[in-house]
């Protein structure tokens, strides 16, 4: 809904202050919906007003980190205020002899590593665009990395958080200690939830050491096939790997990028294994550093379409051939990078928005066919309005849509961005 700009300003400057509260300008907009303020609390009860005030003026909220991924989702309704959590970017309290940290939404996950690392310790996870990425935006979205392979996603990683409800509540659930287990599972909940049941404010984290040493290898061969059946062969194995990414491209031959990290005796041992499993193929050292996940997929062109894709392990060389006889007839270039758990992403690029959007809607059905999901994060807003990003409805839709009514029934928090328009 429309407020009174000079009221609205006013009323956000009795909760943080006038100088944290200013007009919307053009590169505020999200899909091109501009909202009309941009408001930055300093701390969780600053955020919970805000809220407050929000729902009972009938406004719609967008809570914003670094915005790196605030183009996910489908276009929202409405955005009134964008709610920014940048001043809330502090590392609370590492507790390095328990390994758990407690940090503020707003913390860079790159600023939080650099702390961690003063004491040995990380968070194990690699997110896209650390640097710029916070830690409630990697919650809301759900972004865990390669690292998953050996440590699990953010569900398994977050040990407590508190959120603020549309209605100014703080909401807190789970612990600081890694054996609390009591209480409603209100940290699992918001994980990948988009910022729609509330706005994170805090987590707590477990964390692992950093490792002693890294090792990288790269298989290389002329068929994706042989590369994915390493691959499963890996996983069937019992190596202990921190990262394995299969990568497949319509201009270049196809690669499997393996990690191992630990002591340097016990990385002799799963290095020699590894070159055994891939016998036959080509195969060399890959620096650490040369490791590049899924940002390498990501560029500023407008018109490309990245998707996030997930089949069984057992279907990735099928997902493989579906790619290239959905893209091959259309001359898309496209590239895809899929990592061990049959979690990836997927770029097409090279057409119009007829095509993409074709393109997508066979590839959807296709996947559909191997019980997998394909789900657009970028596409050109053209596209994104002639289609949910997030594809078919799943069956737990009422569900989540009685869940969201519970946490926000005035749909207050990004409304429509999320599944079934939620």
């Amino acid at each position: 809904m429309t407020v009174d700009s000079q009221t609205l300003h006013t009323d956000l400057s009795a909760i943080v202050g006038a100088e944290q509260v200013r007009a919307a300008v053009p590169a505020d907009a999200i899909d091109g919906v501009q909202p009309q303020m941009i408001v930055e609390p300093d701390d969780e009860a600053q955020v919970a007003a805000v809220l407050r005030l929000a729902s009972g003026a009938g406004l719609s909220v967008v809570p914003r980190g670094g915005g790196s991924k605030l183009g996910w989702g489908n276009p929202p309704r409405s955005v009134d205020l964008i709610l920014s959590l940048r001043r809330l970017n502090q590392v609370i309290e590492h507790a390095w002899g328990d390994m758990t940290a407690t940090v503020q939404a707003g913390c860079r996950v790159a600023e939080l590593q650099r702390v961690l690392a003063e004491h040995g310790q990380r968070l194990a996870l690699d997110p896209l665009w650390p640097e710029r990425a916070t830690i409630g935006g990697i919650l809301a979205t759900n972004d865990s990395g390669s690292l998953r392979a050996r440590y699990g996603t953010l569900r398994d990683l977050v040990l407590g958080v508190t959120i603020a409800l549309p209605d100014g509540t703080l909401a807190r659930s789970g612990g600081k200690v890694v054996k609390n287990v009591a209480g409603y599972d209100l940290p699992k909940l918001i994980n990948g939830a988009f910022g729609t049941l509330g706005v994170i404010t805090e987590a707590t984290f477990r964390l692992y050491p950093l490792p002693a040493h890294v090792r990288c290898l790269r298989f290389q061969a002329s068929e994706v096939s042989a590369l994915h059946r390493l691959l499963l062969r890996v996983l069937d194995s019992t190596l202990v790997l921190t990262g394995a990414q299969l990568a497949v491209a319509s201009e270049s031959p196809p690669v499997l990028d393996l990690r191992c990290e630990g002591i340097a005796e016990a990385l002799d041992d799963q290095i020699a294994q590894l070159m055994q499993f891939g016998t036959g193929l080509s195969v060399a050292p890959l620096d650490p550093v040369d490791w590049h996940g899924y940002d390498s997929l990501w560029s500023e062109d407008e018109q490309e379409l990245i998707c996030k894709v997930s089949v069984l392990p057992s279907d990735i060389g099928a997902l493989t051939q579906t790619i290239r006889r959905v893209a091959g007839p259309m001359q898309l270039g496209w590239e895809l990078k899929i990592q061990a758990l049959g979690t990836g992403m997927l770029r097409i690029a090279g057409a119009n928005e007829q095509t993409l959007l074709a393109a997508l809607s066979i590839l959807r059905a296709e996947s559909g066919q191997l019980a997998g999901s394909c789900v657009a994060l970028h596409a050109p807003l053209a596209v994104k309005q002639k289609l949910d990003v997030w594809g078919a409805a799943p069956g737990s839709l009422p569900l989540m849509r009685r869940v969201k009514d519970r946490f926000d029934p005035q749909h207050v928090l990004n409304p429509g961005r999320f599944v079934g328009g939620m």
